[in-house]
């Protein structure tokens, strides 16, 4: 199993709504191509997300299914990718001081080939896959957090840091 964690410089509601809008995870999805189509209902459970991943000239088409939705507290997909079976993505946000987000993200196979490939070696690449999408996921969050205060909507205008996410 994978497992990462990333402190995120914004509201676990904020944070929340980059989850529940599955058109956006093209911008922090690492490996994501593009946004097939995404059920009106997302993420409620049940709804699909289709969507074609790759690197360089190789793609596959990816269906995620919410499995679990807490609203701003936890998102548990199962990313079905065939030949290669599915795996668990679970999300869990955890609020942290008045305006921070302990995002924890699990990764493991649940079936096909990925079950007997799992161990050290896969698990190592998906944490480092994992990384640094919720590194993106925590610029974007943080970006429109300080847009969001900017404007008023949040209080007074504060500085997130130069990367908006702490380890």
């Amino acid at each position: 199993m994978a497992r990462n964690r990333r402190l995120i410089l914004s509201p676990p509601d904020e944070v929340w709504a980059l989850l529940a809008d599955g058109h956006r995870y093209r911008e922090w999805v690492t490996g994501t191509r593009s946004i097939l189509a995404a059920d009106p209902h997302w993420p409620e459970v049940g709804a699909r997300l289709r969507v074609r991943v790759g690197a360089g000239p190789l793609t596959l088409d990816d269906t995620c299914v919410v499995r679990i939705c807490e609203p701003e507290h936890r998102l548990e997909l199962e990313a079905k990718a065939d030949p290669f079976g599915a795996a668990r993505i679970a999300m869990n946000l955890v609020p942290w001081g008045e305006d921070s987000t302990l995002f924890l993200l699990e990764w493991h196979p649940l079936r096909g080939p990925g079950t007997r490939m799992h161990g050290l070696p896969v698990d190592y690449l998906m944490a480092v896959r994992n990384g640094m999408m919720l590194t993106k996921l925590a610029r974007i969050a943080v970006r429109e957090h300080s847009a969001h205060r900017a404007r008023g909507t949040q209080g007074a205008p504060g500085a997130a840091g130069a990367h908006g996410a702490r380890d």
